[in-house]
């Protein structure tokens, strides 16, 4: 069985924020799989999406501020800067994290370990809520 959904998430400040559950919440059909692959994919070139520690909340501010470092505002090579400072930075912070995860589905659930949780990664300062299309395909 195949099925397919786009969601939307609430708009986030930028940084790392954890959005499992509100994935979760937004695809009751999980239930109907007992075993399967659930596809994610951010229909976005400023955000990203990836799989990481889901208790600790200064992992994600660790990562925020990694990726500000690694990738910085106003690097005087950028020729894409009509957008703002941060539009650049955003479109390489998502490129390099990824825009989708593929994640096992097991009795209706996600399959994550015990201490994962799907991030977001908003790389603007005012990305505004994020669109996700949600492949599901299993029995």
């Amino acid at each position: 069985m195949w099925y397919q959904k786009t969601i939307q998430l609430r708009a986030r400040q930028r940084g790392f924020h954890l959005v499992s559950d509100e994935i979760e919440q937004q695809i009751p059909e999980l239930d109907q799989f007992n075993v399967g692959l659930a596809h994610i994919f951010i229909q976005h070139t400023s955000a990203s999406l990836t799989l990481n520690e889901n208790a600790d909340p200064t992992v994600r501010s660790d990562m925020e501020a990694h990726f500000n470092r690694a990738v910085p505002e106003r690097a005087p090579y950028y020729q894409h800067t009509y957008e703002g400072d941060d539009d650049m930075p955003a479109h390489i912070k998502a490129s390099l994290l990824g825009n989708s995860v593929t994640l096992p589905i097991c009795n209706g659930q996600l399959a994550l370990g015990t201490w994962q949780g799907i991030y977001l990664g908003e790389h603007r300062d005012h990305g505004g809520s994020r669109r996700l299309v949600i492949t599901l395909q299993g029995e």
